[in-house]
């Protein structure tokens, strides 16, 4: 083959934390497998994983739903591999931004102490440590807060910290450890363009990008996140296939304070509203500010955590903007007075005096219509399988996406039901 075309034996396409991991996990589970790595630009640059808060939150997450199970065993994994870093002598925290430092999920009102109180038991019920706080109970734990005594928290203390962007990087220094084996290969700043189809046996046997082509010999996985959608369009146009991934971005804005030291926190931080933030039509309740702009439904809700920088990290934003990465002020505006409601330091000061400290993030959330990622091979298009559709929850179910991806390319057995999260019907 010419220095153009390459032979692997997967290609993935998209280079974020759930294409890094599924790369990862197809490495270390053979001996022998070869990967490629394909992305538009380079990791961590315009979707949601270098955006995002950076916590493997559990609180919100629902027993007995679709996405439990597979919530599970992606932290559990986290998890391990916590461990398998600190049995090499080296630090989580240094290298993946890893805490155990626990979450809250906030109520202010008898309706939502209640609902808690609720949430709690069922958390316990499924095997997940939490505990119900009074008022008085989580300022012992947050005394940064302000809350009424009629308020309280649900606490999940195995909740954790997590660095996006140093996970990021530690999985794609993992990666390359396999190319001196001529088992491993990134091919960024190169665009997919197409699929190529075998004129034989009528399987996609290609990607072609802007510079190479790309052989594969047992998968290609579609790992572009909030692209994923236009993508595929884009890919298939030639092979006379229509397919109709419905994942759009839901632009998200996060606040960041650089060393701001009037404030500690101890735990992640969320507000009950959070829960009804996350869906596809957020409405107003006493715990979410949501506003209708221009048609793009907004919502903002408290999301609050102290980085392993020492960074205040405040959120956050949803809203169907498109791909438009512009910062909005007025939305940061509405984090920075939704979080003052919460902390009275805050109340202080003004963003105007920290800005020189201050940055934005802007991520675009890989949202899907029913609320679960697409994983799974796609319907007439042997090879080709989509891992895409995560939403605000790429991290935490990034190690289990990819453990399930490898199973069902390599023909191992499920741990996992694949059914939730399949591409027929869906597309």
């Amino acid at each position: 083959m010419s220095a153009s075309s390459l032979e692997f034996d997967v290609v993935v396409v998209g280079a974020g934390i759930i294409g890094l991991t599924i790369a990862r996990q197809f490495l270390m589970g053979s001996d022998d497998l070869s990967v490629a790595v394909v992305d538009a630009a380079v990791p961590c640059s315009l979707g949601a994983t270098g955006a995002g808060q950076g916590y493997l939150w559990m609180g919100h997450k629902n027993p007995g739903s679709d996405k439990w199970e597979l919530a599970m065993r992606s932290k559990r994994l986290w998890d391990m591999l916590a461990v398998s870093i600190q049995h090499q002598g080296m630090d989580p925290l240094d290298v993946l931004g890893w805490k155990r430092t626990g979450s809250l999920l906030i109520g202010r009102t008898q309706e939502e102490v209640a609902m808690l109180k609720g949430r709690v038991k069922l958390l316990s019920e499924a095997g997940l440590r939490a505990e119900y706080l009074s008022a008085s109970d989580l300022l012992l734990k947050e005394p940064s807060l302000e809350i009424e005594k009629e308020g309280g928290a649900a606490f999940l203390p195995d909740d954790c910290q997590l660095d996006a962007r140093r996970a990021a990087a530690f999985i794609e220094k993992e990666n390359r450890h396999f190319a001196s084996k001529s088992r491993y290969a990134e091919f960024y700043n190169d665009p997919a363009l197409r699929l190529l189809r075998s004129d034989k046996s009528g399987e996609v046997e290609a990607v072609q990008t802007s510079k190479n082509t790309l052989y594969c010999k047992k998968a290609v996985v579609i790992a572009a996140g909030s692209w994923s959608g236009s993508l595929m369009q884009n890919l298939v146009r030639e092979l006379n296939t229509r397919l109709d991934v419905p994942v759009k971005p839901r632009k998200g804005h996060l606040l960041v304070i650089e060393n701001f030291k009037e404030m500690q926190l101890n735990h992640g931080l969320m507000e009950v509203g959070y829960v009804d933030h996350q869906t596809a039509a957020p409405h107003c309740t006493s715990s979410v500010s949501s506003v209708m702009d221009q048609g793009q439904t907004l919502s903002i809700s408290m999301t609050a955590t102290t980085d392993a920088m020492g960074n205040l990290v405040l959120g956050s934003s949803r809203e169907f903007a498109g791909f438009n990465m512009e910062v909005d002020d007025s939305i940061i505006e509405r984090i920075w007075m939704r979080a003052r409601a919460f902390f009275p330091s805050l109340r202080e000061m003004s963003l105007t005096d920290l800005t020189k400290s201050r940055k934005v993030r802007i991520g675009l959330r890989p949202y899907m219509p029913d609320g679960k990622p697409i994983i799974g091979p796609v319907p007439g298009l042997s090879k080709v399988v989509l891992a895409t559709g995560h939403e605000g929850e790429g991290l935490l179910l990034a190690l289990g996406t990819a453990e399930m991806v490898a199973d069902m390319v390599l023909g191992n057995p499920g741990k996992l039901d694949y059914a939730p999260f399949s591409v027929q019907g869906r597309c």
